[in-house]
């Protein structure tokens, strides 16, 4: 039998012209499949989690000392930034890519009573690499009732270039409209 050290040294010595080529021709169809798994199937939801939250449940003890929302390494994304009470949508993301710079996150909705649908676009954010939280609100003026539910909802996280990276709805926003 051939030692593992016999096999690394017979084919380090053996001349290029008697070795396979097969690994050579390997290369470029491993690198297309790499590229390929770096797009957009690398960003999935993990979970949306609706609910209205109060002021209240965002203080943290923190901010009694340092006075800045502590967030818990969270992304808070707010249609009135000056308000914290409102309905949010906990999205959390895996992104088993690089990180998104610039993404866009757009969420539609149906309040109770209005069929049309309202939509809003946060400001850029980055979306890590790994799992991450972000908490989509609709604050202020943008959701006054703390007892309203959305009737339907779909959120997108749109590329720099306008790009739909990722889409994901409630079950009721796909289904057709009636009247």
């Amino acid at each position: 039998m051939r030692s593992l050290a016999h096999n690394l040294q017979t084919s380090l010595c053996t001349p290029t012209s008697r070795r396979s080529t097969q690994p050579m021709r390997l290369a470029p169809v491993l690198f297309l499949l790499l590229a390929l798994r770096l797009t957009a199937g690398d960003l999935t939801v993990v979970r949306i989690l609706p609910e209205y939250r109060t002021e209240a449940s965002f203080e943290r003890i923190a901010e009694f000392f340092g006075g800045q929302e502590n967030t818990g390494g969270q992304t808070f994304l707010r249609s009135r930034p000056d308000s914290r009470a409102g309905y949010y949508f906990l999205m959390r993301l895996k992104n088993a890519g690089a990180a998104v710079v610039g993404a866009r996150i757009e969420l539609a909705y149906v309040t109770p009573g209005t069929p049309d649908p309202r939509s809003i676009t946060f400001p850029p954010a980055t979306v890590p690499t790994g799992s991450h939280v972000f908490q989509l609100g609709l604050t202020g003026s943008d959701w006054t009732d703390p007892e309203a539910k959305p009737v339907a909802w779909r959120v997108r996280v749109l590329a720099a270039d306008g790009r739909e990276l990722l889409s994901d709805q409630s079950f009721l926003w796909g289904q057709p409209s009636t009247g």
